[in-house]
């Protein structure tokens, strides 16, 4: 195996709509052991009438309007990258782009990431990865996650890597196999209900420090079906939007009461997913990343209940990790080395996701 070297840039646009997220490393593989470095990173909110449009306005468009709104949102990531590069000076091998989910029903053998690679590589005039999922999805497998090919190769020091988006999942080592697979959801459900009193999100968990948790409520949700099927397995906003708003609404509580018992539900989830996996060989690690490790009360919850160290980074790596591992899955690419792997997701073989466009 070859030492390689390369720059890549990745972009990451989450299901909690914060915004996109560009991370540009370099990445080196010697004597078979990948590390990395990140040079640069930026995030970019989203204008409003593009965040509408991306939350729900897309699930429902026309399909002329589908596709001119993939062509048109490709055209707006290929600009932010421009800008980016223009301002850290930047000479990128590859772009990696994951686009933003639409739809998600791998059991249908459905998926969509809006956001042409095409577009993207035409306004860049860089060769460019996305679609990463499709291949996957269409080998039996649930598309889904993509990043513990990144938490194997480079974040092996902890026994755990978990990400807390609009959903969390996590990824771990067992029996020499990678594992992973969506825990529950999380900034997701937490921005909606924050969004209909005109926040964007609740701050350190302020709101849901406040209430008290509805045992009722608590055990409805982790009573839900999804909970006791085994991995592969993976969330979307239709499993959220058809059974966990209506359960959370139902019983009529305050927001901080609903709010306090969601969280409880997000953290003993993930508490639940390391008391049954723990091979308890040494003090055991997880780190977290994603928005949801700036949650101040929602991280309390989690080292109250998990039976492990929680590590939370350094700012860079909690913000920027899902772009990083993209970058690293556009390099993969290139190395010609798999990025999705049949232990995650299900496939029926490891492979290598994503089209390249190259002007």
């Amino acid at each position: 195996m070859k030492d390689f070297q390369i720059q890549s840039i990745g972009l990451m646009s989450g299901t909690s709509l914060d915004g996109l997220d560009v991370c540009c490393c370099t990445f080196h593989r010697k004597v078979g052991k990948w590390s990395f470095h990140i040079d640069c990173a930026k995030g970019y909110s989203y204008p409003e009438d593009l965040k509408q449009k991306l939350g729900t306005g897309a699930q429902s468009m026309s399909a002329l309007e589908f596709i001119t709104f993939h062509s048109a949102y490709g055209k707006f990531l290929g600009e932010r990258v421009n800008e980016f590069i223009h301002e850290f000076n930047l000479h990128p091998d590859i772009i990696a782009s994951h686009g933003h989910t639409i739809f998600h029903e791998p059991q249908k053998r459905i998926m969509f990431q809006i956001g042409d690679g095409a577009a993207i590589a035409a306004e860049t005039g860089i060769p460019t990865v996305s679609d990463f999922r499709r291949l996957d999805i269409m080998l039996g497998g649930q598309g889904a996650p993509l990043v513990p090919i990144g938490d194997r190769l480079l974040f092996s020091d902890y026994s755990y890597c978990l990400n807390i988006g609009g959903f969390s999942n996590i990824s771990f080592e067992q029996n020499n196999r990678r594992i992973a697979f969506d825990v529950s959801p999380v900034n997701y459900v937490i921005n909606h209900y924050c969004r209909l009193i005109g926040l964007e999100f609740d701050r350190d968990g302020e709101i849901a420090r406040r209430g008290t948790v509805h045992q009722p409520l608590l055990d409805e949700l982790n009573n839900m079906e999804y909970y006791r099927q085994t991995g592969p397995k993976s969330l979307g906003r239709e499993w959220v939007e058809t059974l966990v708003y209506p359960t959370l609404e139902k019983y009529k509580l305050s927001m901080e009461d609903m709010l306090r018992t969601f969280y409880e539900h997000a953290a003993y989830q993930v508490s639940r997913v390391l008391i049954n996996h723990s091979e308890q060989k040494e003090e055991e690690k997880m780190l977290v990343t994603g928005g949801g490790a700036f949650n101040k009360f929602l991280i309390e919850r989690m080292s109250a209940l998990c039976p492990c160290k929680i590590v939370i980074p350094e700012r860079q790596i909690i913000e920027y990790k899902e772009a990083l591992i993209f970058a690293f899955l556009g390099t993969l690419y290139l190395a010609d080395e798999p990025g999705c792997l049949s232990s995650v997701t299900g496939a029926s073989a490891d492979n290598i996701g994503g089209m390249l466009f190259k002007v």
